[in-house]
């Protein structure tokens, strides 16, 4: 039982970042970034939330982690330092950890 909720919300979370990269898609990989300090925020939210494993499973297994996008935000990275974008490699890279702690910082907070 377990596993369809994980697939039902790693779907769901897919389907939301599918979408954010859409209205947030340029020259920057913007959909990225929001979308790993979105996840990030509302994971923090939901580990303070909710206690049920079936919850966690759906939410937070598969919500959040098919909304982030930690694998995309590698490959982006690597492609602006392979183009000699180093500053630009550099800044993405920090900036993405910074607001992505943050997030989940502050998303606790608000849960508490």
């Amino acid at each position: 039982m377990t596993w369809m909720l994980v697939a039902l919300g790693g779907a769901l979370g897919s389907l939301a970042r599918h979408g954010l990269g859409l209205v947030l898609a340029g020259a920057a990989p913007l959909g990225t970034l929001a979308a790993n300090v979105l996840g990030c925020a509302l994971i923090g939210y939901l580990h303070a939330k909710v206690g049920t494993e079936a919850g966690r499973a759906l939410l937070m297994t598969g919500v959040c982690g098919g909304f982030t996008t930690w694998s995309a935000f590698g490959l982006e990275t690597a492609r602006m330092a392979s183009d000699g974008r180093l500053g630009a490699a550099a800044g993405y890279a920090a900036g993405t950890l910074v607001l992505g702690l943050g997030a989940v910082a502050l998303g606790w907070q608000l849960a508490r």
